[in-house]
């Protein structure tokens, strides 16, 4: 079994639903020509590096409807878990991505894959208060977990979910991340990677004295 195909089955998508995933991964390379999206290296792999690392989020938060991804990038893990849930009502993913370029990838791919996605083309620190509604907030390959709980922190405060992707180092910033603030989380291991964790927050005090 391909790699595309037994992730397909791990998740068992829909056929409508594949053809999306097949379409983004096509974008994903015709557009890495133009815009270096992600390590040229992984392209071979992007099923399972890229694709099945984005998915396996879903389950951390099974009856979220309302997901914010930021530095979205080449949209993973947001555009991705968007297409996912394309066929679920009221699904939504925010995506923030703060270079024009990436934004643009973003909303052509979003657009013809029928993901429900909105794309916000601005920094984060000038917008994260106004998803309020979101239930799931989630980065990967984006910053050290100190400064993604301080972006994060308006959401946190109030129940938003913090799934945070991480490699070998993830107990190394989820210890420097304690030093800054008061949070209850868990380390949950990747379903692709033996080394990798995921950060998951459920709540935030506040920062330490």
């Amino acid at each position: 079994m391909s790699g595309r195909d037994a992730v397909l089955a791990a998740h068992a998508v829909s056929r409508e639903t594949a053809a999306a995933l097949d379409l983004y991964v096509r974008q994903l390379a015709r557009w890495q020509t133009i815009k270096n999206l992600v390590g040229p290296s992984t392209l071979a792999e992007v099923w399972t590096r890229h694709v099945a690392d984005s998915l396996q989020l879903l389950a951390l938060a099974p009856d979220a409807r309302r997901w914010l991804d930021l530095g979205s990038g080449a949209g993973i893990p947001g555009l991705l878990i968007a297409i996912a849930g394309r066929e679920i009502p009221g699904f939504r993913v925010d995506l923030v991505e703060s270079n024009a370029r990436k934004g643009a990838f973003l909303q052509e791919t979003a657009r013809l894959t029928g993901a429900p996605a909105t794309i916000h083309v601005a920094r984060i620190e000038a917008v994260i208060e106004t998803f309020a509604e979101a239930e799931v907030v989630c980065a990967r390959a984006l910053a050290p977990l100190p400064q993604l709980v301080a972006w994060t922190a308006p959401l946190l405060k109030n129940g938003v979910i913090g799934l945070f992707p991480k490699g070998r180092e993830a107990g190394t910033e989820l210890t420097a991340a304690r030093e800054e603030w008061r949070f209850e989380a868990d380390l949950i291991p990747s379903r692709t990677d033996s080394e990798a964790r995921i950060v998951r927050i459920t709540s935030l005090g506040g920062p330490l004295p």
